[in-house]
């Protein structure tokens, strides 16, 4: 009895032992296996740290070839003969093309297809765009017609001759009308609803020169003229139809006065940034509601060229250069300079257009990176240039006396 007890202790003890070494060698098995995927883990992120290297590199080699690559010709992709180009405007619509004339406007898709057009008479169309938004009016008449990518979306009689007509994205539009003596600051919706106007007089608060119309269509921004002690000065005012507005006199919520300069364009660049070009150089306000100065940069020559996008504002002056007879010089709207380049282009147009300025004459396109590096500059056989813009990769809508083109440089 004293073996059989033995004999079971002992295989007691040898089970326990066995299910000992089975449970180490299970967690040394873990554990290796654990450490298996750690070095797999760390061959993968090393694998792909290589790859994420190759392609920054890649990228950055790419941008570098984009950037610095020089065109010397063009091919046409696509032309439109017209007969009578003269009366006839074209003008980037958020990519699309909008044509527009005395008799009517329409919508061009990127190959020069007609997506909708609309019929109208006016002796002398003027064209404001934002975004996907656009508004024709009739200067010195009482017609404006508003657009978007979708079609004709209203249309506003003002009663009064207009002078200037600027559009928001919604579709609302502010208007400087004509009346004798007074002018008047009228604000529409697009069904043609007066929804605020304001008469003013050359002694106050001034002339009206110029006026914005932020994208949400709640700030309209004007400049005025106005002579005081035989000093011209100007005033730039912001009219806050929102709430923000609602317990201010005439809803002004802020204005800034500009003794001695002349402030003869205004623009609005985003819901919050909006641009004052002055005759000594700009200004960039900052504000959803009430905007206020951010940004001045002054110039001690005189300015003969401006231009803008949503991001950068261009200026031109007369160089000093003997050889180039015009300095260009492209700033970010912090103020901070980007590049400065004399050039010698007898220019008739200059625009920023998808992150190219664009320059031209009658038979010359100079096309210039935001790094002021120049692309192409050369002449142009498809005959007497009106206006070109970009309409893709190194595609673009070339506007002469005989029609339109879509060509391509390479």
């Amino acid at each position: 009895m004293k073996n059989l007890l033995r004999k079971w202790k002992r295989q007691r003890k040898k089970a326990k032992a066995q299910k000992a070494a089975r449970i180490q060698q299970d967690g040394n098995d873990i554990e290796a296996y654990k450490a298996k995927i750690l070095r797999h883990r760390i061959r993968m992120l090393k694998r792909a740290g290589i790859l994420a290297a190759v392609i920054a590199v890649v990228v950055l080699v790419i941008t570098l070839v984009i950037q610095k690559r020089v065109y010397h010709k063009y091919s046409v992709l696509f032309s439109l003969t017209e007969e009578d180009t003269s009366s006839k405007n074209y003008v980037d619509l958020d990519g699309a093309v909008l044509k527009y004339g005395n008799d009517g406007a329409a919508l061009l898709d990127s190959k020069q297809n007609v997506v909708w057009n609309q019929t109208y008479e006016m002796q002398d169309p003027q064209v404001d765009i934002c975004g996907e938004t656009a508004v024709v009016a009739d200067k010195k008449g009482t017609a404006m017609y508003i657009f978007s990518k979708d079609g004709p979306s209203g249309a506003v009689d003002s009663s009064l001759p207009i002078l200037k007509a600027k559009v928001a994205s919604q579709g609302v539009v502010a208007a400087i009308l004509e009346d004798g003596e007074k002018t008047w600051i009228n604000f529409y919706a697009s069904d043609g609803t007066v929804i605020a106007e304001n008469q003013t007089r050359i002694d106050s608060p001034g002339y009206p020169v110029d006026l914005a119309v932020s994208p949400n269509g709640q700030l309209i921004m004007v400049t005025y003229l106005y002579v005081e002690n035989g000093v011209s000065t100007s005033y730039v005012a912001y009219y806050n139809f929102g709430n923000a507005g609602q317990n201010e006199i005439d809803n002004i919520v802020s204005g800034y006065t500009y003794e001695g300069i002349l402030v003869p364009q205004v623009a609005y660049l985003d819901e919050s940034t909006s641009l004052a070009f002055r005759d000594n150089g700009f200004t960039i306000y900052k504000g959803k509601q009430i905007p206020k100065e951010a940004t001045k940069v002054d110039v001690k020559k005189e300015i003969v060229s401006t231009f803008y996008d949503d991001s950068h504002v261009g200026l031109i002056f007369k160089s000093d250069n003997k050889s180039k007879q015009y300095t260009m010089r492209l700033y970010s709207t912090s103020g901070r300079l980007l590049f400065e380049r004399d050039f010698n282009i007898e220019y008739k147009n200059v625009k920023l257009s998808d992150g190219m300025v664009i320059m031209n004459n009658e038979n010359q396109v100079c096309l210039m990176s935001l790094k002021g590096v120049e692309k192409f500059n050369g002449t142009i056989d498809e005959g007497n240039i009106k206006d070109i813009f970009k309409v893709g990769m190194n595609k673009y809508m070339l506007v002469t006396d005989k029609g339109s083109s879509t060509i391509k440089f390479k």
